[in-house]
């Protein structure tokens, strides 16, 4: 199955409230190691990297941001890993939330496969099995519920939102604005762009993406038009004319991220969702960070990246408080 994910009407846009201010918020992908370029597998659980989490954290507070971490099954049924988390819980502002990584969460009914790693692939029942799964190994291993909802790989599926309303969660990040996974079995985002907006009784937040360069006012439009052609959207950002950017440090050069962020404050985008993987923090876990060099400039992205947003006056904003600026009401 590939869904498409409906385009919010302009009526279902989150209008943030004055005092909300421009904001920005970072997600991490709190989850297993394992080889990405190789088939998936349910016996890759290990969660060794978690232990660098603490250390990261602290670098991220020091500067006035926190992590909302969306965790997996196999980091909320490990008590080293978990251990971990709890110090980085501890920070107001931070959280927990949940990721659903398909293939090792139980109940194993399902043959693994790629487009079977799209939870909202599976069967509706299935995958109520498996939020449900994850739901209660983190509610155990943290003392609440989680509220925010990330599907691994962006795994989104119909069913999706009606089952985390029905479980009481409040915001869902499974969307990665401008992005198209069909060619792997996975869901269309192509419609859908940065604007938080309300589905379901759920606050729907898209991991951001900026489109920079001269054509960016096209942009949705014309890289869709360019991913058609051999090299065509990496032609278009060599020439300056448009450059497609994810606010991550994984695989995403430092200065097009900086230039990104400064269009999209210019745009007056009100909130900004960033993202990284747990298992970057270590060298050898993903194609991002490879050794010590790859990690050295990880984190040093990171350092330019809150630099540039403390200085335009972009202000981080934690799950609670966007939780809260949603229910406001506008002005």
């Amino acid at each position: 199955m590939r869904y498409r994910v409906p385009p919010p009407g302009a009526d279902s846009l989150v209008a943030w409230p004055a005092n909300f201010g421009m904001r920005f918020t970072i997600f991490c992908d709190v989850e297993e190691e394992f080889d990405w370029s190789r088939p998936l597998d349910r016996a890759n659980r290990s969660t060794r990297a978690l232990a660098a989490l603490p250390e990261a954290h602290r670098r991220f507070a020091e500067r006035g941001a926190g992590l909302t971490c969306m965790v997996d099954h196999p980091v909320a049924v490990d008590p080293a890993a978990v251990e971990a988390l709890g110090r980085v819980a501890a920070d107001p502002r931070s959280a927990i939330g949940a990721q659903l990584h398909p293939w090792v969460t139980p109940p194993f009914d399902e043959v693994v496969t790629p487009a079977n790693s799209y939870a909202g692939n599976l069967p509706c029942a299935l995958e109520a099995a498996k939020i449900d799964a994850l739901t209660e190994a983190l509610t155990a291993a943290f003392g609440a519920r989680p509220l925010a909802y990330r599907a691994g790989r962006y795994g989104i599926g119909a069913d999706t939102i009606a089952l985390l309303a029905e479980r009481g969660y409040r915001l869902d990040t499974s969307v990665r604005a401008g992005y198209d996974y069909r060619a792997d079995g996975g869901p269309n985002f192509g419609g859908i762009g940065n604007a938080a907006y309300r589905v379901g009784g759920l606050v729907e937040l898209p991991f951001s993406t900026v489109f920079s360069g001269s054509l960016r006012r096209r942009g949705a439009a014309l890289h869709r038009i360019a991913a058609r052609l051999p090299h065509g959207p990496g032609v278009l950002a060599r020439t300056g004319l448009l450059n497609r950017v994810s606010l991550t440090p994984e695989d995403m050069p430092i200065a097009e991220a900086l230039t990104a962020v400064s269009v999209a404050v210019e745009e007056g985008q009100r909130l900004l969702a960033f993202s990284f993987h747990s298992p970057s923090l270590v060298p050898g876990n993903t194609p991002y960070v490879r050794d010590a060099t790859d990690l050295a400039a990880f984190h040093r992205w990171w350092d330019a990246m809150l630099g540039r947003l403390a200085q335009l006056g972009v202000d981080h904003a934690s799950l609670t408080e966007i939780l809260a600026a949603a229910d406001q009401p506008p002005g």
